[in-house]
């Protein structure tokens, strides 16, 4: 599989459950081949591996995937944490099987750099601030999906 990495996770830790003592390490993200199409990808392993691994590429980076296991994901547990994609599957990297290399995407295709900047969500899906700014009140208690550009940063 070859593509945009277009979000990505912090590394984290969990006790393993099986090796009591020990923990496990985990992280995720996302890769995007088209504009319609974007899987999530999830890696667990030693500790070593999974820093190793999440150190190698960054958002915006076009990364080949081999050997990915495929597995049907569990969207209500799963999409607590990673963005809701169309495909009804995720991608699981194994230590021992599968290889991820990043390349550059005019090496691969240059069609991908335009993926970076899509949106994840239906456009009809999303409000603006000024939709928020002037029905605050109805909206209260509800997760809204935001459309917004950020026009500066400063302390």
């Amino acid at each position: 599989v070859i593509g945009m990495v277009i979000g990505k996770t912090d590394v984290r830790s969990f006790p393993d459950r099986k090796n009591i003592g020990t923990e496990r390490y985990t992280f995720s993200f996302t890769i995007r081949d088209s504009p319609a199409y974007f899987i999530n990808v999830q890696s667990w392993g030693r500790e070593e591996y999974i820093r190793s691994l999440s150190e190698s590429f960054r958002v915006g980076d076009c990364v080949t995937i081999e050997n990915p296991l495929i597995q049907s994901k569990e969207a209500e547990r799963e999409e607590k944490f990673n963005p809701v994609t169309p495909s009804a599957y995720k991608l699981l990297l194994s230590e021992n099987h599968s290889v991820v290399q990043t390349s550059s995407c005019y090496d691969t295709d240059t069609r991908l750099l335009s993926l970076l900047h899509l949106p994840v969500k239906d456009p009809q899906d999303y409000y603006s601030l000024g939709d928020i700014v002037a029905n605050g009140q109805s909206l209260h208690g509800r997760v809204l999906n935001v459309l917004a550009a950020v026009m500066a940063v400063s302390e």
